[in-house]
């Protein structure tokens, strides 16, 4: 992992960022750190980019000091994603770095009690090298997906450190059962 108390003209800009008291400005001003380090082409660290061997990479890039954003590099190989999950309730920024991705958003249809639920498709877009959304909770519903044939890479700055989240698994009848996962990073 890269020295944490090193900065670079991203973790600057990112410290000024998260002192912006309003969310949606606060994500944008992310959002824009994160696209110019990316049309810089700032490089990241070779061994940041690296699939997992069973899913995808997921590993900590940057850890503020103070606790107030963690900055996440996620690599996904061909055929790899998430479930539908939550970010328990962390707003964050992601943007693509390498390749491309699959995001599909959902909204929060109905709540059927015993931790099911029921969605629909808010959104679906393929996201490109450099371009970046944000998600803030309770809007933060969302699947990543590489469906293509290439390692895709993102970046993703977190309002603290998300160590768990809640994953959603489809069921019959149309309906998707919650269940807490916690979260590691990538050690392989």
């Amino acid at each position: 992992m890269p020295d944490p108390r090193r900065q670079t003209p991203l973790f600057e800009r990112l410290d000024l960022a998260v002192t912006i008291a309003d969310i949606e400005a606060r994500c944008a001003a992310v959002k824009l750190a994160l696209q110019e380090m990316v049309q810089r082409q700032e490089l990241l660290e070779e061994a940041l980019t690296v699939p997992g061997r069973e899913s995808y990479g997921r590993r900590l890039m940057h850890r503020a000091p103070d606790g107030r954003y963690t900055v996440v590099v996620m690599s996904w190989g061909p055929g790899q994603g998430t479930p539908i999950h939550d970010h328990a309730g962390l707003w964050c920024v992601e943007c693509v770095y390498r390749e491309r991705v699959r995001v599909v958003s959902y909204d929060l249809v109905e709540e059927l009690g015993e931790d099911r639920v029921r969605f629909k498709i808010a959104d679906e877009v393929v996201a490109r090298v450099g371009e970046a959304g944000a998600l803030i909770p309770p809007f933060d519903f969302h699947i990543i997906e590489n469906p293509f044939d290439v390692t895709a890479v993102t970046v993703h700055v977190y309002g603290g450190e998300m160590n768990r989240c809640d994953v959603f698994d489809a069921q019959a009848g149309g309906t998707h059962l919650r269940r807490s996962r916690e979260l590691q990073y990538t050690t392989d």
